[in-house]
């Protein structure tokens, strides 16, 4: 019970620290909002451990940024927090009951319209403080900037966490840090043509947020 417990540690501050250190190479920026991959990389620990170690990596990392290179204050610390976490245990949760290959699309899938739509209900309520604006204005960008920015967000960071779920998870393995609890295995024609399909969406995505939301990318690092 200790060696699990130990390594359940190792795997959440090692895929914190990753996630972490992700937020100073580049983000995607649209007018004032901005995303990485940070997501992607704290949901491996949600789908390896389950979405209260998740949960806990989200609190590590948000905490981090916001102590660091975060120049949004404290309402960027609660949106970032509540985007993550609600990624993390949506995905976390549906994936911790059906740890199958349609299992893992399904959790991807939901998560991306549930996180989409708490972060709609999070910026009509949060927004107007943080920009000093009414609720009305902040109702007007739901439509042409919020929800395609953070659709394209939730999108872009499943496409990306269904790319490397498996190889992560491969290694994680073959290093005795998790045990082969999944329903699935190897590199089949299934999941070839799931990267195959995810790196198009990613494409897509890229395409999305810089032509139709002029919006683009910074390098931080």
């Amino acid at each position: 019970m200790k060696n699990d417990n130990l390594k359940k540690l190792i795997i959440t501050a090692a895929f914190s620290a990753i996630a972490f250190l992700i937020t100073f190479v580049f983000k995607f920026k649209v007018m004032f909002l901005t995303f990485d991959f940070k997501d992607a990389v704290i949901s491996i620990v949600s789908l390896v451990l389950g979405p209260l170690y998740g949960l806990t990596s989200v609190g590590i990392v948000t905490f981090l940024e916001f102590l660091s290179i975060s120049d949004t204050g404290p309402y960027g610390l609660i949106m970032n927090f509540i985007s993550s976490a609600s990624f993390a245990v949506i995905i976390g949760s549906i994936y911790k009951y059906k740890r199958t290959f349609s299992g893992a699309i399904l959790a991807t899938v939901v998560s991306s319209l549930g996180v989409t739509t708490v972060m709609m209900v999070a910026n009509y309520f949060i927004t107007p403080f943080y920009m000093g604006v009414s609720a009305s204005e902040v109702a007007a960008m739901i439509p042409t900037v919020l929800l395609p920015f953070n659709l394209a967000k939730t999108v872009m960071n499943s496409a990306t966490t269904l790319i490397i779920y498996k190889p992560v998870v491969n290694t994680l393995r073959r290093v005795k840090l998790v045990k082969n609890n999944e329903n699935y295995s190897g590199f089949t024609k299934k999941t070839i043509a799931l990267y195959l399909v995810s790196i198009i969406i990613m494409i897509i995505t890229i395409m999305f947020i810089v032509f139709v939301l002029k919006g683009g990318f910074e390098i931080i690092a």
